[in-house]
């Protein structure tokens, strides 16, 4: 998970709410269970001392935002009177979550909510396409439209001299309409640093779109077999399966960082390091590229004023010259030490064994 959308947690002063749960939209009831949800996070979170301006910060966040399509899941972190994080999750966790601390808790963004590639959808038919443009935090940066010429786009049936013609004119308006979409298409993918153009529509159109585009953005071009321009509601079958592609992206970048951990472990070069005190010492010294979370339960370790002092012992901290350490929970202070870090954190779930729950990925040995 990019972490540079969390920069400002580091900034901000506690107490924080964090809040995980199931908001699936898939039933005439959903609005009901929403409710009945929220209204039992919001008395655990009084329960725990949360404060009021921040219990309706984040009821008016829950209250007014619009439904998501399908099963889905909601993650939000307050502090004060202001919402810091609000995020779509791909899956729902196993069990709501709702906590109170000096310290967000943002693990659960990492292993449910991680943001999906810089991507570009395509809807395209013989006169055009429509575009959304989604960039690395997650956020619509761009929609439009991109129109060649209607008319003609028909080829017309019979013989003769004049009837070849209208055809060859009609190829060539589709071909020039195509031609046009490609060069949208190749433009926005570049400007986004887009690694992913799902291309949906009609299937004689995406075949022309595909040979059309640039070799550097056919490499990246995902085809569905649904959609197509002006359906309205008939797209929310599109959008699903976009949503189950960019999971599946997601699930196999974790993987690859997953094995990369594994292959930088065996080295003798000190790539990788496992455990709770190698790796509060990396974070100490600035020294992670990516922490690895998986299961780590209710460790603490003792942390300084600023997010990257930390340490298993008190005694280490008070010869750099904290005063006061406090005990923190492991699963928030080294997460918040890897976002002011600048590192990324890749959450294992149950794919790695991981010693004490954390891991890391160097950045030098």
């Amino acid at each position: 998970m990019d972490t540079t959308r969390l920069r400002e947690l580091v900034t901000t002063d506690g107490p924080f709410a964090s809040v995980y749960f199931e908001d699936t939209h898939a039933t005439a009831d959903a609005a009901k269970i929403l409710d009945l949800t929220w209204r039992e996070l919001r008395e655990d979170l009084a329960g725990q001392g949360a404060p009021q301006p921040t219990l309706d910060a984040l009821e008016t966040a829950v209250r007014d935002s619009a439904p998501p399509v399908g099963r889905s899941g909601r993650g939000l972190i307050a502090a004060g009177d202001r919402v810091l994080v609000d995020h779509r999750l791909d899956e729902p966790p196993a069990t709501s979550v709702a906590r109170v601390s000096d310290l967000p808790y943002v693990l659960p963004l990492a292993e449910y909510g991680e943001l999906p590639p810089p991507h570009v959808i395509v809807i395209v038919d013989h006169v055009g396409a429509d575009l959304t443009v989604v960039d690395a935090r997650g956020r619509v940066v761009d929609e439009h439209t991109t129109e060649g010429a209607e008319h003609p786009v028909h080829k017309v049936r019979g013989g003769g001299f004049a009837h070849r013609d209208m055809q060859a004119h009609t190829e060539e308006t589709v071909r020039h309409n195509i031609d046009q979409v490609a060069e949208d298409v190749a433009k926005s993918a570049k400007g986004n640093g887009a690694t992913l153009v799902v291309v949906a529509g009609e299937m004689q159109a995406r075949k022309a779109l595909y040979e059309a585009l640039p070799e550097q953005v056919q490499q990246y071009v995902v085809e569905l077999n649904s959609g197509g321009r002006h359906q309205g509601a008939a797209n929310d079958e599109l959008q699903q399966q976009v949503g189950d592609l960019l999971v599946e992206f997601k699930r196999q970048r974790r993987a690859r960082e997953i094995e990369r951990f594994r292959g930088s472990l065996g080295q003798r070069t000190g790539l990788a390091v496992q455990g709770l005190e190698a790796t509060t010492t990396a974070l100490q010294d600035a020294n992670v590229e990516t922490l690895l979370a998986g299961r780590p339960g209710d460790a603490d370790v003792f942390t300084g004023p600023e997010p990257t002092q930390l340490s298993m012992q008190e005694a280490e901290l008070k010869a750099y010259g904290v005063e006061q350490p406090n005990s923190r929970r492991a699963d928030e202070a080294l997460a918040l030490a890897a976002i002011a870090a600048r590192a990324t954190i890749v959450h294992t779930g149950d794919e790695l064994d991981l010693a004490e729950g954390f891991g890391a990925i160097l950045r030098h040995d």
